[in-house]
């Protein structure tokens, strides 16, 4: 697998964005804007995000909710359209893995079903050929061909998910875009999870985009991690560079928020204050109102991404890196 990871380093991009943002318009009824003179209002959830996956990495995106992560996979698989930017996808398919394992399953289908639909997509299959495609799913990820006769609610959280993993390999994707896979499950079924898509990467040469708001979960699988505040990519680098020496003061906020038993008795910044209002983001650094490095240039001056770090005191070596 790291001999994989270093060849895909010198391939070119699988996915790349360029500046992508969305927005969303969240204004008040037509009827309520005219009587009480209320302008249309728009919500930018994505604003300018930028970054590229090589085939055959893990590229995590990591940060608080609201902070527009799970936007950023919507659009990559084209359930939303970028409002500005591009995105552009070097691969023959790509698939998605949601969060909940059992809303992300259609109830009234049996499992064969619902692992069984996405090959309609791609080839005429007869029943004997799409039975044993189904089957050979279901074992590759830890489950019985037989319970492919089974309903979804006949199955425990981790092998719900185990079942949606399944649904995404039927196609043969290049890229699978993970959307919190593991949040709605307990710790120890989520590091079988983890163990089951790092396995499958290995074996049939999986690139994952990895959604999470766990820094534990993302150290055990990330190749590289992107930390995104309030719309945009604040700091990207390898995972062991964001865990060994983060830069971003936001970086460091959600490390130190990780328990973490060596650090018992060492001194932390604890996360301070809550995200601003996306309709009314702060000026300058959208970070500034919680950071404790704030001076007056980031009131009033957004920082530009140097060195793959969103920060004035990094650029101006304020912090020590």
């Amino acid at each position: 697998m790291l001999a994989t990871r270093a060849e895909a380093s010198l391939e070119v991009a699988l996915l790349e964005l360029d500046a992508v943002s969305r927005d969303f318009d969240v204004s008040r009824p037509w009827l309520n804007r005219v009587i009480e003179g209320e302008p249309r209002r728009s919500l930018r959830a994505v604003d300018g995000v930028s970054f590229e996956v090589r085939a055959g990495e893990t590229l995590a995106l990591v940060g608080e909710s609201g902070c527009g992560k799970s936007t950023v996979a919507r659009l990559i698989v084209g359930l939303y359209a970028p409002s500005e930017g591009s995105i552009a996808f070097r691969g023959r398919r790509m698939q998605m893995i949601f969060q909940d394992p059992y809303a992300s399953l259609n109830p009234r289908w049996r499992v064969n079903k619902i692992v069984a639909e996405p090959l309609g997509f791609i080839g005429n299959f007869s029943n004997k050929e799409t039975q044993e495609r189904v089957g050979k799913l279901l074992a590759q990820v830890g489950l019985a061909p037989e319970d492919g006769d089974k309903y979804p609610h006949e199955f425990s959280g981790g092998q719900r998910q185990r079942i949606g993993v399944a649904r995404a390999l039927a196609v043969n994707p290049k890229l699978i875009v993970c959307d919190e896979p593991v949040s709605a499950l307990d710790v120890s079924v989520q590091a079988q999870i983890l163990n089951l898509m790092s396995e499958l990467q290995q074996r049939l040469g999986l690139t994952y985009l990895f959604i999470s708001h766990n820094l534990a979960v993302v150290s055990q699988i990330a190749d590289r991690v992107g930390v995104m505040y309030l719309g945009r990519i604040v700091e990207l680098a390898t995972a062991r560079q964001i865990f060994a020496r983060p830069r971003h003061p936001y970086t460091r906020m959600l490390l130190d928020a990780v328990p973490d038993l060596s650090m018992t008795g060492k001194p932390r910044v604890p996360v301070a204050g809550e995200v601003p209002n996306p309709l009314a983001p702060p000026p300058g650094c959208a970070f500034h109102p919680r950071c404790p490095h704030v001076q007056e240039r980031c009131r009033v001056e957004r920082p530009a991404a140097i060195d793959n770090v969103a920060c004035h005191a990094v650029q101006e070596g304020r912090i020590r890196t």
